[in-house]
């Protein structure tokens, strides 16, 4: 460690680190909620080396990335194999700070290989699985809030300013090509992402009420309605539905890897997605979001601190409250396709000032 101003963690009062070691193994939309506490960590110490352990699948979010220097993959499909490769990959390095942001058990592994003296966790109110039993710190207990926000309190016991809220997802020159030629193809109009699946089949909009809202949009929006996504067989179950029924036929872009999907999300003027991975990337490269949420809770889980008029929420009943995580059946089948179109249209209206 090298000299540095005084910080609230006692043993970092004099030090600060010269090697950080981050745990967040999925899913996309947290990796992408973990950014800002790199970029934040890489600003207040920028000598600092930054190592990221995660799975394969939000690996492409972090490399290339400004404030990350090292991608260390955890192929926990593999099993104990995973676990044996992952502690060879760490057993070399010398991290001096360790901040775990997964509340799963499979993130002690990468907690424990850091062999960090410093490991900060979350607490048993907000972990599972014995998770901080892997840390020596964690986080003071406190009601559930959003994610975004969980997060950044690693940064207030590190004493390390949050704001800016950044994320810097990079789209290299290649990829910046790729956009352009899409661009291109567009010819002059804007393009509407949509995002028809989730992890969580529960989460997701019955995929037949996608099939007006493609079509309005190719008809009546102006735009062109590109279908971004994963190559799962319900998304892509939903994408052949769609693409039987509508009118118009959409852009079909699902199946791209995850760093396609940045460029892909950054040329959209808008983004209509259930909670999933790609309503994060697109607000963390601006894109307007219209968050179609029942089964999830919002204020917890969806676009941190924006568009929140441009939401569809059926599942908040009175006051907004982001402690409330409990999942809610049945309220996604309430969002009907009128709703949607409307969200839309100011999302292009606004996207265009």
């Amino acid at each position: 460690m090298t000299n540095a101003k005084r910080a609230p963690d006692a043993r970092l009062a004099e030090n600060v680190p010269d090697h950080i070691c981050i745990v967040m193994l999925t899913g996309l939309g947290d990796v992408v909620h973990g950014l800002p506490v790199a970029n934040a960590l890489k600003r207040a110490w920028p000598h600092a080396r930054i190592s990221w352990v995660t799975e394969p699948m939000p690996a492409g979010i972090l490399n290339p990335h400004p404030a990350i220097d090292q991608v260390i993959v955890y192929r926990k499909k593999d099993g104990v194999a995973g676990v044996i490769d992952l502690w060879r990959r760490m057993r070399g390095e010398r991290f001096d700070l360790t901040l775990n942001l997964h509340p799963y058990f499979k993130s002690i592994f990468g907690t424990l290989f850091s062999r960090a003296p410093i490991r900060w966790t979350l607490g048993p109110d907000r972990a599972r699985d014995g998770v901080w039993l892997a840390g020596n710190r964690r986080l003071p207990a406190r009601p559930r809030q959003h994610t975004q926000d969980t997060f950044l309190e690693f940064l207030h016991v590190l004493g390390v300013e949050p704001d800016p809220i950044e994320w810097k997802l990079v789209i290299t020159d290649e990829e910046r090509a790729a956009q352009r030629r899409f661009l291109h193809d567009l010819a002059g109009r804007p393009a509407v992402a949509v995002v028809t699946a989730s992890a969580n089949a529960k989460k997701d909009w019955p995929a037949e009420r996608y099939v007006p809202v493609i079509d309005a949009i190719e008809a009546d929006l102006g735009a062109r309605a590109v279908l971004i996504g994963g190559p799962g067989e319900r998304e892509q179950a939903a994408v052949r539905l769609i693409t039987a029924r509508a009118q118009h036929a959409p852009i079909d872009l699902t199946g791209s890897p995850v760093r396609s999907m940045i460029w892909q999300l950054d040329a959209c003027n808008a983004v209509v997605a259930p909670d999933t991975g790609p309503l994060h990337l697109a607000r963390a490269v601006g894109t307007r979001t219209v968050g179609l949420f029942g089964h999830t809770n919002p204020w917890r889980v969806g676009p941190y601190r924006t568009d929140e008029d441009l939401w569809i929420d059926e599942y908040t009943d009175g006051q907004p409250d982001p402690s409330n995580f409990t999942p809610k059946l049945g309220r996604m089948e309430r969002i009907k396709p009128h709703h949607v179109i409307e969200k839309l249209e100011l999302a292009l209206r606004r996207s265009r000032t």
